[in-house]
């Protein structure tokens, strides 16, 4: 079914709330008013009490497909997406191959295709030797260029200054970071080793991918970006020291912008020695006054962009000693309600968090017709029911890895129906398999 009516809701949406009825059609937004009648042929859903915002577009995840099929793939980690109202997701290189040339960007597309319940769209991952490949990449293709300027995963760091510089000053489209110093990481860890004579406590990890090594790297990728004009966005920051880089105010006024993940806002250092390995995660969670600087960030505009940084690991790699256990979190499936957390407790407006999780990124990526709620554009949308306590249980959770670092903890609201091109994917109980998301487009 792809004709809705939805009745009474709660649009949250550009800055505003109101109540309106919005009917979709043929996989599009064709009205918002007040008291639409009912027409032949379409499904009515009585929104009265509920939240309808845009579906939330998520800017980071590790689905691990192709290559570490184990830990997820398309279709597992996308119905997880949905049912925490995520409609569309941007998904990472870091896989088994990674995504470092044309064909194998072009592979994860086909497999998405195939099996994801959300819309999708692949970054292309730099390294220090294909260049080429970068300068030829068609900006419409890929979502952006992802560089891990820092350890993290598989052979992806580009450390060669003339290759950094380089790829800065050619990029045919937006350059996101991951931003860590490699030389202060492995200084920081030959210290703890020593120091623990080899074990070394979970506890530690914020002081081994440090907020030092956080600034340097972060600090090189906007001079880079301001030498050369270039568009750059980075990813995850931790950070009190880091938030100096940035500008508060509107996204269109900027050059280069930041994002922040869920986890920084849910979590600190005090929570290791009950969540231990994981909530490890590159880069770490770190102080309660990190915390609370990140949140005020995402208030002014300092920080644009809230994401997950979804990156799923079995239990059994998480159970591991900390120098052998995986970075990652599984964190698609309870995003939305996590971020909604800071409008109860009054930290974040919800127009502003809305703003945050859909319509930063829409703009931020070029995102043809999603991102708002607006007559004529793609359907995906997500009720909430603010009214309706959750809490978190293993049973439920869809990622295949099985597990969420939330068991046990109760949000205030629930993700009520995820809609994803106008087909209701998720009906607050279950999934419709049947729906296939779309590839993004970019208005570039």
């Amino acid at each position: 079914m792809t004709n809705w009516l939805i009745r009474n809701a709660e649009l949250v949406n550009e800055g505003r709330r109101y109540v309106a009825d919005v009917r979709l059609r043929d996989g599009r937004i064709e009205t918002i008013a007040g008291e639409l009648a009912a027409q032949a042929g379409e499904s009515v859903v009585d929104a009265a009490g509920h939240w309808l915002l845009p579906g939330m577009i998520d800017d980071q995840v590790h689905f691990r497909e192709p290559g570490l099929e184990h830990k997820a793939d398309f279709a597992t980690e996308s119905r997880a997406a949905v049912a925490g109202g995520i409609t569309s997701y941007m998904e990472m290189p870091n896989s088994k191959p990674t995504t470092t040339t044309l064909d194998a960007l072009e592979d994860k597309y086909v497999r998405a295709a195939a099996k994801s319940a959300a819309n999708h769209a692949f970054y292309l991952g730099a390294t220090n030797d294909n260049l080429e490949v970068i300068r030829s990449l068609d900006p419409r293709a890929a979502c952006g260029i992802k560089i891990f300027m820092g350890a993290s995963t598989g052979n992806m760091l580009v450390d060669n200054p003339d290759t950094l510089d380089a790829i800065f000053r050619d990029a045919p489209t937006i350059i996101v970071t991951h931003c860590e110093d490699t030389p202060t990481i492995d200084a920081n860890l030959a210290r703890e080793r020593e120091l623990y004579n080899g074990a070394i406590p979970v506890e530690r990890h914020p002081y081994i991918r440090s907020r030092e090594a956080c600034l340097k790297s972060s600090t090189l990728a906007v001079s880079l970006a301001r030498r050369h004009g270039t568009r750059l966005h980075i990813l995850h920051i931790t950070t009190a020291e880091e938030l100096a880089l940035f500008q508060p105010g509107p996204l269109k006024d900027k050059r280069i912008t930041a994002e922040t993940c869920i986890h920084f806002l849910q979590f600190s250092e005090r929570d290791y020695a009950t969540l231990g390995n994981q909530i490890k995660c590159n880069p770490a969670i770190k102080s309660e006054r990190d915390r609370l600087a990140i949140i005020e960030a995402l208030r002014d505009g300092r920080i644009d962009v809230l994401a997950t940084d979804h990156a799923p690991h079995t239990i059994e790699e998480k159970a591991l000693p900390y120098e052998q256990a995986p970075s990652g979190l599984p964190l698609v499936q309870f995003a939305l309600q996590c971020a909604l957390e800071q409008h109860f407790a009054g930290t974040l407006p919800l127009e502003r968090i809305v703003e945050s999780l859909t319509h930063a990124p829409a703009q931020l990526f070029q995102v043809a017709e999603r991102g708002y709620l607006r007559e004529g554009y793609k359907a995906d949308l997500v009720l909430v029911d603010p009214n309706k306590p959750h809490t978190v249980k293993r049973e439920e959770v869809l990622s295949r890895c099985g597990w969420s670092p939330f068991e046990g903890h109760t949000f205030r609201s629930s993700i009520a129906s995820t809609w994803v091109n106008g087909r209701r994917v998720w009906d607050g109980i279950r999934i419709d398999d049947s729906v296939r998301g779309e590839r993004l487009a970019f208005d570039r």
